[in-house]
């Protein structure tokens, strides 16, 4: 009981200077003379190439625009994604950025699976989303992988999320909900959006980190378009969901909630603190038995890295994404 009041005066202490810290933090990289960012109405099977030729022409010109400025890391960042063979349903250079970017035939897929990165995502780091190990692209690319080797019969589609104002680890955003509920808002968006343009398709949310809290208020109470159209949610390095349990969510689809052995997060304790005009802290552990997810194992994962190629966590994500719950490893 000591020890654990110590970790959360310890807490308490990292939090207060993360709010001083946060005030004087550096800003992104601003980068002067960027074309505007694509402005697309809703997007239809149809004008999906041209959407992705649209996306791919103004990271071409922006990493350019980089380049003029000196900014180095960012135009390697911007033309590394302006690959030839990369898609995008949207993207923006603008500060920390945004990029939304699609592995396989969205229109068609029967089941497509949705990742929703944590603190610290930006257009520099997008190519590690879930595993700094691999190929560029990142862990998206080692799960659309994985789902093709354990189910090649089925189409699938992979969606990198990086579709909301992420906050910075050192910050007093990230302890907060307030970027979670702005990106939950966005989530449901393009949830309703996905619904649209493949009705027939089955979605799973994979909400890692920070993600967790973004994915909690989508769901949190959604409508039915959008229930529908889910067939799972796994949660994983979760600081907590802003809830105190599964059942407080309304979440109706199979759940799954996992930490690796390896996982930093597993320091910070799962509590929600009143601090100033809000709170601190998302509450109790997803992974924990008593708050009513399945077990999600996930084998020594760090924080970063549950989608590393060969590993446990990988394995078991893809099958909750193929709706392959039953073969969902146990330990």
């Amino acid at each position: 009981m000591r020890a654990a009041r110590i970790r959360h005066g310890m807490w308490i202490t990292a939090v207060a200077g993360c709010i001083v810290a946060s005030v004087t933090a550096a800003q992104a990289s601003e980068v002067s003379g960027l074309p505007d960012a694509p402005r697309h109405a809703f997007v239809t099977a149809e004008d999906l190439s041209d959407r992705y030729a649209a996306n791919r022409r103004y990271l071409d010109e922006a990493a350019a625009a980089a380049r003029r400025m000196d900014d180095g890391d960012r135009a390697r960042a911007l033309g590394a994604l302006a690959a030839a063979d990369r898609n995008f349903l949207d993207v923006s250079a603008e500060g920390d950025g945004r990029a939304v970017e699609v592995l396989g035939d969205l229109a068609h897929a029967q089941r497509i699976a949705l990742l929703v990165p944590g603190s610290d995502t930006t257009v520099d780091t997008f190519d590690h989303l879930g595993s700094r190990h691999g190929s560029v692209g990142g862990g998206i690319r080692a799960l659309h992988h994985q789902m093709r080797l354990l189910d090649p019969g089925t189409r699938i589609a992979v969606i990198g999320w990086y579709g909301y104002r992420a906050p910075r680890t050192k910050s007093r955003d990230a302890v907060t909900p307030a970027r979670a509920r702005e990106g939950g808002r966005l989530l449901r968006d393009q949830l309703h959006r996905l619904r649209e343009l493949n009705p027939g398709a089955s979605v799973t949310l994979l909400c890692h980190s920070y993600g967790s809290v973004v994915c909690a208020e989508a769901v949190r109470g959604t409508d039915r378009r959008v229930q529908s159209g889910l067939t799972g949610i796994a949660v994983f390095g979760s600081p907590g969901m802003d809830a105190g349990s599964a059942s407080e969510l309304g979440i109706r689809v199979p759940f799954w909630a996992g930490r690796g052995s390896r996982d930093w997060i597993s320091h910070v304790p799962h509590v929600q603190l009143p601090l100033l005009s809000g709170s601190v802290g998302f509450g109790a552990d997803p992974a924990a038995a008593d708050f009513g997810a399945r077990s999600l194992p996930t084998g020594d994962s760090p924080h970063g890295d549950y989608l590393r190629p060969g590993s446990l966590s990988l394995r078991n994500i893809a099958l909750i994404s193929l709706g392959r719950s039953a073969q969902v490893s146990h330990g």
